[in-house]
């Protein structure tokens, strides 16, 4: 489990600070694809009538897990840059610090 703090102080390689600069940090989700994209449009072209399906579906999928990707914005310029991070099965953004060893309390 990966937990990463909503801030960053990293460098920001934006025209007007390019310096270390605090950032705020998000997951990066990719956005809803577009209908007119070239590719779409040819897919769409072969699918229609009859035939079925034209182009192979993908369905051996070996990887458990996902790269987390940040997207980190500087709260200064606006400037914003994408950061990779290791894969990982669950991913927490500004969540509690777990203390090591810590008694439990009954």
């Amino acid at each position: 489990m990966v937990n990463v703090p909503k801030t960053r102080r990293t460098f920001c390689p934006g025209e007007k600070c390019r310096r270390h600069e605090e950032h705020k940090v998000s997951q990066y989700k990719s956005g809803a694809a577009r209908l007119l994209a070239q590719g779409k449009r040819r897919y769409d072209r072969k699918q229609k009538g009859f035939g079925g399906q034209t182009k192979p579906i993908f369905h051996k999928k070996a990887k458990t897990t996902k790269k987390v990707v940040l997207k980190l914005e500087c709260k200064k310029c606006g400037h914003t840059l994408m950061k990779a991070l290791k894969r990982c099965k669950r991913f927490e953004l500004g969540a509690d610090k777990k203390d090591k060893g810590k008694m439990l309390a009954y």
